[in-house]
């Protein structure tokens, strides 16, 4: 996991390089041809959180009416949507999953234009869906999916940006931002501090993950590392649905991690924050900035679309380094395997 979790900045670069950009653009040109009138995502586990992500950018970028399917619709209930003016994106790391596969399948012969997002170009998944992209992670050694889980959410968004600009290609200030990432996903892997928190949590009975906006898909691929490693039940809320009761749960006793960025998601954070300081919650904030009475997992401030490229990696750190402090094997968690095949 350690490995893998080092070799996202040299996986940006890649999904950035030249070959990859250029693959990435012309199914973004495709797509914007097309004009889809909505875009829906399928997907499961982590790739799910990297699918709400794509949901996001889809809404707030292109303006388009953006979701999850529910892939048991399909497969369970034997329904056929009509998605014949959708775009229908099936993002899975292995491409391995039948339930996905059938989604895309039922969605082409409904008329939907089909896209595979995945980290296997030979995939079942690819080979049911019309147009792909092959995110170019590597081989990923540990079950917990870190570097597929960020290969992922830039590719998704080179894509989104991609058909924003129409003709799949990334403009010049959008294109010079991105190329800074990798050095700055290594600068931030840099930091120690999440392994020096670790201990602090090691005896942690539950945990709650929070944030809004771009950051929400973080807060739940952070829980669900922590949950998949460490075996330590983690509830992630939107900022927005943590004040709606569940804030009660929060106490000193109740580690929270608030993922605060810059931008609109990151302020709005701002009314929730307070709450959680009046129930004394032992509160981490992932951020740029310093929050008055939170402990800091440093960050650069970055666009918030770029965020969630940056965010994660610090959470990765602490569900290794906090797996590691409870005596437990974050390499082989019990109970799963690599690739899960649902239907």
């Amino acid at each position: 996991m350690a490995a893998d979790i080092d070799e996202q900045p040299a996986g940006y670069a890649r999904l950035l390089s030249a070959a990859n950009a250029a693959e990435i653009a012309r199914v973004a040109a495709v797509i914007a041809e097309r004009r889809p009138r909505h875009v829906v995502f399928t997907a499961r586990g982590t790739s799910d959180h990297a699918a709400l992500y794509g949901a996001y950018l889809t809404e707030i970028r292109l303006g388009l009416p953006a979701g999850l399917a529910s892939p048991s619709v399909v497969t369970l209930y034997g329904a056929r949507p009509d998605l014949s003016d959708a775009l229908v994106v099936g993002v899975s790391q292995s491409g391995g999953s039948p339930d996905l596969a059938e989604v895309l399948r039922a969605a082409r012969a409904s008329g939907a234009l089909t896209l595979a997002v995945t980290n296997a170009p030979d995939s079942p998944l690819v080979d049911v869906a019309e147009l792909s992209v092959d995110i170019a992670a590597g081989h990923e050694r540990a079950v917990a999916a870190t570097k597929t889980y960020t290969a992922e959410l830039l590719a998704l968004l080179m894509l989104v940006e991609g058909i924003r600009a129409g003709d799949g290609v990334l403009p010049k200030a959008e294109r010079e931002a991105l190329d800074a990432l990798p050095e700055l996903a290594a600068r931030t892997l840099a930091d120690g501090t999440p392994a020096q928190l670790a201990p602090r949590y090691r005896f942690a009975r539950q945990l709650v993950t929070t944030g809004r906006g771009y950051a929400y898909p973080t807060a739940r691929e952070a829980a669900l590392k922590l949950m998949e490693t460490s075996y330590l039940p983690a509830l992630a809320f939107s900022g927005a649905d943590l004040l709606h009761g569940p804030l009660a749960m929060t106490d000193p006793e109740v580690p929270v991690l608030a993922v605060v960025g810059s931008g609109p998601g990151g302020r709005s954070m701002g009314e929730v924050l307070p709450r959680l300081g009046e129930r004394r919650a032992d509160v981490v904030v992932v951020g740029s900035a310093d929050v008055p009475g939170a402990t800091r997992l440093a960050v650069p401030e970055v666009d918030e679309r770029y965020a969630p490229l940056l965010d994660i990696l610090p959470m990765q750190r602490l569900a290794l380094a906090l797996a590691l402090t409870r005596g437990e094997d974050p390499d082989a968690p019990r109970g799963l395997k690599k690739v899960t095949a649902t239907m």
